[in-house]
């Protein structure tokens, strides 16, 4: 996967803040999207907290790679056999939702799985997400169709 091309989306999509914020749901963020969890240095921090850009980069670069590895575990394998595109919109709906969320999608799997990409799309639409991030999904079904 061209993870070059999609740190460069996620940054677009996600947008990049050196300090902590609440997102959309309530929940500390920051840097590029990245979740505060118990593991990190910046737990406990309230909104507003700096955080350098090394520290930024550093987290970003292993929520890449966590995201990469959770597309491989849903997709048991055959991840790396998709088309590029279509790698890149499920590695960046992953970053945003995640493997659990993600993993619900059961029948766009499957019209990716049969390489139906405009059902992958109808599926896509069809979703709470959607209506949550629709400008970034409405891209993201485009290019999926």
């Amino acid at each position: 996967m061209k993870t070059e091309q999609l740190r460069k989306q996620l940054e677009i999509d996600e947008g990049v803040k050196y300090e902590i914020y609440l997102d959309h749901l309530g929940h500390p963020t920051f840097g590029i999207g990245h979740l505060v969890t118990l593991k990190d240095d910046e737990h406990g921090q309230p909104p507003g907290t700096k955080v350098s850009s090394q520290r930024v980069q550093e987290v970003f670069e292993a929520d890449v790679l966590s995201v990469i590895n959770d597309c491989d575990k849903l997709y048991r394998d055959d991840f790396d056999e998709l088309p590029e595109e279509v790698r890149l919109i499920i590695a960046n709906m992953m970053f945003n939702m995640g493997y659990t969320r993600l993993s619900k999608f059961k029948q766009m799997k499957r019209a990716v799985d049969t390489e139906d990409w405009n059902k992958a799309a109808d599926e896509m639409v069809d979703s709470k997400w959607y209506q949550q991030v629709t400008n970034r999904a409405d891209r993201l079904v485009q290019r999926m169709r």
